[in-house]
């Protein structure tokens, strides 16, 4: 393991960000078909991020740069808050594959490089696991790497989510499965526990077992479970015994239940409803509203014309009261097998 004489957290979501890092979408493969209009979904989500923060995006050259900024400004975007760095990458998956931050307890901003190898299902990785040494440099920032038993350490974004005060929550399914999307073979869950302890100060990891249907990432937990509060969680929850997410979600709701923070109290637990199921070309996809992402100036909800649309809104606006909570239109989005928490990093501001 990597000097541990620095010690490490990452705050929640909702604490304040320097900026938000998000790939601009190249890769046509990642929504066969339905290419058109996701770029123009992007800015979308930069519009409603910018105000509150800067907006780093990775392009590919000098052409695909000025294409993202016509675009923004055709969609209106005030682009002072938005910076390009010309970085190539595979895919667009940023919370995955882009720099992951934590606080110092010198409240510096560290770059933590996470191994990438497209959730271990994909051949196309080796630009997108370049992206955090890169932006290092570029940015002249410290990076340490994760590392356990002398292995680099796989691990996505989108596979934990924390509560910034020592609790994280993640699956047994994408971290613990010994056959299928083998991330790091052969780790435990106190392998996996020294990790988020040392990058993360973690002190407390809440396993729950599976992802939804339709998840290529074979159980992100940011598809169906978030923390909101530091002793709150949502759960998508499914009414419909016959879908395929009923049980699944019902068993995550059963070990919330009997789980306890990092202060020994019991979570908060408020159901997030599913929309109906999405299908496209035959493919169940991973339409959720867990999948939202928490920026300084806006909470940015995918949303899929669905009456659960409306509900859910209201529910997170009654969680998350310091800023608005707003919906984005994520149908054709989510065809990536992926929407706004998957697509988005955060930088946390340093002091």
């Amino acid at each position: 393991m990597s000097n541990i004489d620095i010690r490490y957290t990452m705050p929640a979501e909702w604490e304040k960000h320097e900026a938000t890092w998000l790939g601009w979408p190249h890769n046509l493969s990642d929504w066969p078909g339905k290419f058109a209009p996701i770029p123009w979904v992007y800015a979308e989500i930069v519009g409603k991020i910018c105000s509150g923060e800067k907006v780093r995006i990775l392009v590919e050259s000098k052409s695909h740069e000025a294409s993202a900024r016509r675009i923004l400004s055709r969609s209106g975007v005030d682009t002072q808050n938005v910076e390009c760095f010309r970085i190539p990458t595979d895919r667009g998956w940023t919370r995955d594959s882009g720099p992951m931050f934590n606080l110092s307890n010198n409240k510096e901003a560290t770059i933590v490089r996470f191994h990438f190898n497209a959730w271990a299902k994909y051949p196309n990785w080796k630009k997108d696991a370049q992206v955090p040494p890169r932006v290092a440099k570029l940015l002249q920032k410290k990076m340490i790497d994760a590392r356990q038993h002398d292995r680099p350490v796989v691990l996505e974004g989108g596979s934990i989510d924390v509560n910034g005060n020592g609790s994280l929550i993640t699956t047994e399914e994408c971290l613990l499965d010994p056959k299928v999307q083998v991330r790091n073979p052969g780790f435990t869950r106190n392998d996996y526990a020294q990790v988020f302890k040392e990058f993360f100060g973690i002190t407390n990891v809440l396993w729950l077992e599976k992802g939804i249907a339709g998840d290529d990432t074979h159980g992100h937990v940011d598809d169906f479970c978030r923390f909101v509060k530091k002793d709150t969680i949502v759960l998508c929850s499914e009414k419909n015994s016959n879908d395929s997410n009923y049980r699944p979600l019902k068993e995550n709701r059963e070990r919330l239940e009997e789980m306890k923070l990092e202060d020994g109290s019991k979570v908060q637990l408020v159901e997030l409803p599913m929309p109906a199921p999405v299908v496209f070309d035959g493919q169940r996809l991973p339409a959720s509203y867990a999948n939202f992402y928490i920026a300084n100036a806006a909470v940015i909800v995918p949303t899929f014309n669905d009456p659960n649309d409306r509900i859910t809104l209201g529910i997170l606006s009654e969680l998350i009261t310091d800023r608005p909570v707003v919906g984005i239109h994520a149908l054709d989005l989510v065809w990536g097998l992926g929407t706004l928490h998957c697509l988005t990093q955060q930088q946390p501001l340093q002091s």
